[in-house]
């Protein structure tokens, strides 16, 4: 489709563009530029934003800017655009995917090198849950954030430094931990049991 790859071309590798047709659900992508910003190519389904707006109903205003992460966590800023045959019927959607993973990087090093300050105020996060479950997610990604960098973008080094804080934090006395982790972090979890065992040898 032209305007699929002339918006990819404009844009560059790191925006997908993509094409569905929503008379297969299941296998939706007639088209698509830079897959490998999410892994897709043509015959993957229809995303989960897609489908919840066309079973609320929300497909009279496109949904532009929003944000979403890809499997291996590089931040994506994301437009969903419906497509309407002559009879104002939904029949596909045009959608862009742009990856921000790079930018966010050198936003984080131009802010670091430009920060003049000594020192910054300490802040305690508290995120109130309801679950176990909601605890772990939320002091993961609460020291994600502070580290500033997409999983994807990480070397060894920033991971155990992420698996230490996390340590530190208590959220590996959470059942299950090692393997969200792991997960999270991209890692096996015989991998973040490597990393705990090299972070209390070295803190003896």
């Amino acid at each position: 489709m032209p305007i699929v790859e002339g918006i990819s071309k404009t844009f560059g590798k790191n925006c997908e563009v993509v094409l569905h047709d929503f008379n297969n659900f299941q296998s939706s992508i007639i088209a698509i530029e830079n897959g490998h910003v999410t892994g897709r190519s043509i015959g993957s389904p229809m995303t989960e934003v897609g489908l919840q707006a066309i079973r609320k109903g929300h497909t009279e205003d496109n949904i532009i800017n929003y944000t979403g992460k890809s499997t291996d966590g590089r931040a994506l800023k994301s437009s969903t655009m419906f497509i309407k045959d002559e009879n104002e019927n939904v029949i596909g959607c045009l959608c862009i995917n742009f990856d921000m993973s790079e930018l966010i990087v050198a936003q984080n090093a131009i802010q670091e090198i430009t920060q003049t300050e000594d020192k910054e105020d300490t802040k305690l996060r508290e995120n109130v849950s309801n679950s176990v479950n909601d605890v772990l997610s939320n002091i993961v990604a609460t020291t994600l954030e502070d580290i500033g960098k997409p999983v994807a973008y990480m070397n060894k080094d920033e991971k155990v430094t992420i698996v230490k804080k996390l340590d530190d934090q208590g959220a590996f006395l959470i059942k299950g931990a090692i393997d969200y982790v792991a997960k999270v972090l991209c890692v096996s979890r015989y991998t973040i049991y490597n990393y705990l065992d090299e972070i209390r040898v070295n803190t003896k």
